[in-house]
């Protein structure tokens, strides 16, 4: 009897066997029996007395309140209910952090990420390759609040401190970056940040904020690397189908009160039915699907490497990649393997005339493969092809994203679940024709 193994604690079971139970036990729900997770469809909920609703509004925005066990008291779908807080504890979980608070869709957390946290006056300082619509964010929007936005080259964390201003509140940058999937260390960036933080107050410390989409939880966690907030798209890979939107933000605790009174007054909740279908199909494939979609990405980053047509190959698994030290100190899966990913930028050779062969080969693939769909968004079962210099980044202007290192020759492939073999062949067709 002496020898038999102790039966494990929850918190005792690897992230991948986590994902797929989560917290059946969960206080945020009564519930115990159901083998999969229920869903709320209510807007609103009863109330027993008046008491007990003065009681809910007083508990909102808690951070001691939502980390103490309770079921909580739900009064109104925007501020809080049962089914989005089901899955805000496994991404909480999933990342590392204390609490996560889930919205609308990834641009509606990194807006309220750096919503509450700047106020007018400071600054974001952002890394000068960002998505698209984040840079519109920042440049377009937070300066018509007061806030304005610079950008430095992150990859140099050394030659950041001649970038900072009393004024720089947070440091803003993807990793790995989008579309480029180069890596910054975010170690690194923590650590220019402590330095810079020990002469400032406490209300006027620098934040790191990281945008984890490309990764995900399964192949990277900030928040243990250093990171003071982590925001992400629900939509892309831990949504995993494409069917549902949805974004959120890890953090800790006393960044709670802020971010939901954010959402609260902001208004980019998720939907209950977004979140159940995250919490019940996405999250729990999360590590399922990002293992079978890098071996595949593997072996086409093998063959774009060795094609002639192809001048770079940017993937953090391939042999070539110059950033492998880092990709292996920083990408860590929760069993600390190596998981590079599923995302892979590749620059053609420039061709003869125009349009330029990027744009040729987006075409090709638009109207004769199978597996390769043109389409934005990243992350899903099914491969996806798009040209980030006309379509996702095309809010950045020609002349930054050429300064900054982004080609008009460069093609961004989100690498899905279909045979490797189709997809191999689909790309060597497409690539000698053009």
């Amino acid at each position: 009897m002496e020898n038999r193994k102790r039966h494990a604690r929850k918190e005792d079971y690897r992230m991948r066997t986590h994902l797929i139970h989560g917290n059946f036990e969960s206080k945020k729900w009564d519930y115990d029996h159901h083998v999969i997770p229920p869903i709320s469809h209510s807007t609103t909920f009863r109330l027993t007395s008046l008491h007990r609703g003065a009681q809910g509004f007083v508990q909102f925005a808690s951070p001691e309140e939502a980390l103490s066990g309770h079921i909580p008291i739900y009064i109104y779908d925007r501020l809080d209910e049962p089914t989005r807080s089901m899955l805000e504890e496994n991404l909480a979980y999933a990342e590392g952090g204390e609490v996560c608070i889930s919205f609308a869709s990834g641009m509606a957390a990194i807006s309220a990420a750096l919503g509450s946290a700047v106020r007018a006056g400071q600054e974001v300082l952002a890394h000068e390759i960002i998505y698209g619509c984040t840079y519109s964010l920042l440049t377009n929007w937070l300066p018509r609040f007061g806030v304005q936005a610079r950008f430095a080259d992150f990859l140099k964390p050394e030659k950041l401190r001649d970038h900072l201003k009393p004024s720089t509140r947070v440091l803003y940058f993807e990793t790995p970056v989008n579309p480029t999937l180069e890596l910054i260390d975010i170690a690194a960036i923590r650590r220019l940040a402590d330095q810079i933080n020990k002469d400032r107050p406490e209300g006027e410390r620098l934040l790191v904020m990281v945008d984890n989409t490309f990764a995900t939880p399964y192949c990277q966690r900030p928040l243990k690397l250093g990171a003071d907030v982590v925001a992400e798209s629900l939509t892309k890979d831990i949504g995993g189908f494409g069917t549902d939107m949805g974004g959120a933000v890890s953090t800790s605790a006393d960044r709670y009160n802020s971010l939901m009174l954010f959402r609260k007054d902001f208004g980019g909740v998720l939907s209950p039915r977004s979140a159940w279908a995250i919490l019940v199909y996405g999250l729990s494939t999360l590590a399922t699907r990002m293992v079978n979609q890098q071996k595949t990405a593997q072996r086409v980053a093998k063959f774009l490497c060795d094609h002639p047509k192809v001048a770079t190959v940017s993937y953090p698994g391939a042999d070539c990649f110059a950033q492998k030290e880092l990709a292996h100190r920083q990408m860590t899966s929760p069993e600390g393997k190596f998981p590079p990913g599923g995302m892979l930028y590749f620059v053609l050779r420039e061709g003869e005339g125009k349009p330029s062969r990027a744009e040729r080969l987006v075409d090709y693939l638009a109207e004769h493969a199978y597996t390769i769909t043109l389409a934005v968004s990243l992350g899903q079962i099914k491969t996806l092809i798009e040209h980030p210099f006309s379509m996702t980044h095309s809010a950045l202007p020609d002349e930054q994203k050429l300064n900054f290192g982004m080609h008009p020759e460069g093609v961004r492939l989100s690498v899905g679940l279909e045979d490797w073999h189709d997809i191999i062949r689909d790309l060597e067709i497409a690539l000698e024709k053009v």
